[in-house]
């Protein structure tokens, strides 16, 4: 039995096509939320003022990325709830001195995104470091760094994994 070149090339052809129709192109996936409240972070450290900088973060990030619109908490599908749980500033690197060259600013986050029933959906706590050079920068931008990072994983755990 011979087959033509294509008649093989049709058949590969549908075969590939056919595998194609289960994916999707939408990060969200199917979720029921199309709407978001972010409270204000609570601070359970002793580093004024970082907690309402996330929480700026994050909204602005929800309003960037488009998934999810940001309501008030009482018209949202789901509630964004977090605290700040733990922050530490660390020497990291030392020169031959034994000077510290550079340090890290380590941030951890218990966030829970809640229905709008009150329930959890997930609780994840979430870390985050960011390195700052002891000489030309300061500890805030050891924070920003960290905040930037620990901002990406709340959005992608939020928006991109159901």
């Amino acid at each position: 039995m011979k087959y033509s070149a294509v008649s093989i090339i049709s058949i590969i052809l549908v075969q590939a096509l056919a595998g194609c129709g289960i994916y999707s192109l939408s990060p969200g996936g199917k979720s029921s939320i199309k709407t978001i409240a972010v409270t204000q972070f609570e601070n359970k450290t002793i580093e004024y003022g970082l907690s309402d900088r996330m929480t700026d973060l994050v909204v602005d990030a929800f309003i960037a990325d488009g998934n999810m619109k940001v309501m008030a908490a009482a018209d949202a599908d789901a509630v964004l709830v977090g605290q700040l749980s733990n922050y530490e500033r660390k020497p990291y690197t030392y020169d031959e001195s034994d000077n510290v060259t550079q340090y890290v600013v380590k941030l951890v986050f218990d966030i829970t995104l809640q229905n709008n029933s009150g329930e959890d959906i997930w609780t994840e706590q979430f870390y985050s470091e960011g390195y700052f050079d002891a000489e030309s920068e300061t500890e805030e931008d050891g924070q920003v760094r960290a905040a930037d990072r620990l901002v990406v994983d709340i959005i992608n755990r939020t928006t991109k994994s159901w």
